[in-house]
């Protein structure tokens, strides 16, 4: 994160935004939180939005919400951050690992409905690096089964598939706003989206210790209620997500014309639009390139070298699956750097350095 560029194009309304809740005194909820919740709504063509803590707490309370618990299962994929499975498993179900499109590295649709079994309560696909997930199909299971669809769009702001914006097309959305997302806040927080007004009071009710009314505690909750810091940060970060993902999507398209062949490019499927939180390359000589450009100066970081289902505390956990396309993808991706702020000269620079690690 190149904190210093965004500063030199925001610093001042930060600044303003930062001083303004200070002079307030209000630091938990409050303006700042409701405004950024309903101008973040609006952005995702959702009805609600409840501000939480992080992206993590996003998703345990999302499945908290539909009463997912001990015995259930949820359906997910194991390329993705290892978030996305601890928060089924914190509500006490078992995630069932799917494998991933060879192309996006997201939800394999086909592999879907014959992971399902009597205890599966919910799906959750990830739109993984930017890439919305192929829902059409997903939703269509889940409708005929009677399943619920939390999307995890954590790494996906701004995206959209089929007109339609990442977070806004199943029963409920869940989003992070860790400092390196395309809208990041100074610190952790995270929001779930919903067009279900029963679920959005759950949601901030879970979030809230289960407290619906004050002193009155309905269901065991957690403490995840976002400061009033970081979402005034976000409100004005927000208006410029959209210039910022235009600027990602150039950068990736010099990438796509500069790279050698030898190397795997990112795909954007049919009927997306793709908001590259990562541009995430496939090569087997991914160790040789991740060093070359460190001694050039440069940071390549893997996402992700254990796939969920290969990490030690699932093993622990008897959760067992044999995922063909994630374990090669898990040798084979590497990072490559990517901010609005990078100049075209900085791109091209770190094309020739990948360029001249595999043309040997």
């Amino acid at each position: 994160m190149n904190t210093s560029r965004e500063l030199e194009c925001i610093g001042d309304e930060i600044h303003a935004a930062l001083d303004r809740v200070l002079q307030s005194g209000r630091f938990i909820g409050g303006p700042e939180v409701e405004s950024f919740e309903r101008a973040f709504s609006v952005s995702t063509g959702s009805r609600f939005a409840v501000s939480v803590n992080s992206g993590s707490d996003a998703l345990f309370l999302a499945l908290q919400s539909e009463g997912i618990g001990a015995g259930d299962e949820v359906i997910t994929v194991g390329m993705t951050f290892v978030s996305t499975a601890d928060a089924i498993v914190r509500n006490g179900a078992t995630p069932v690992f799917v494998d991933v499109r060879e192309d996006t590295l997201c939800m394999d649709p086909d592999r879907v409905e014959a992971a399902v079994t009597g205890k599966t309560k919910a799906i959750v696909p990830v739109h993984l690096f930017g890439q919305p997930a192929e829902m059409d199909p997903i939703i269509e299971i889940a409708d005929r089964l009677g399943l619920s669809v939390i999307e995890d769009a954590c790494q996906a702001h701004g995206a959209s598939y089929r007109g339609c914006m990442a977070g806004g097309i199943g029963r409920m959305g869940c989003f992070s706003f860790y400092p390196t997302k395309n809208l990041g806040a100074y610190g952790d927080a995270g929001v779930v989206v919903t067009d279900v007004e029963r679920l959005a009071v759950r949601l901030r009710a879970g979030a809230n210790y289960g407290m619906e009314t004050r002193d009155v505690e309905e269901f065991v909750g957690i403490n995840s209620r976002m400061d009033a810091f970081q979402a005034a940060v976000l409100g004005v970060k927000l208006p410029y997500l959209g210039a910022w993902n235009a600027r990602r999507r150039e950068i990736a398209a010099i990438y796509d014309g500069l790279l050698s062949d030898a190397i795997v490019k990112p795909t954007e499927a049919e009927n997306t639009s793709r908001v590259y939180h990562q541009y995430v390359v496939r090569s087997g000589r991914r160790d040789e390139i991740r060093a070359l450009l460190a001694e050039k100066g440069w940071e390549a970081l893997v996402h992700y070298p254990t796939p969920v289902n290969l990490q030690k505390a699932y093993l622990d956990l008897g959760v067992k699956a044999s995922l063909p396309v994630t374990e090669d993808a898990a040798r084979k991706v590497l990072s490559l750097p990517l901010d609005p702020w990078m100049t075209d000269g900085e791109v091209e620079e770190v094309a020739r350095i990948v360029n001249s690690s595999v043309s040997g």
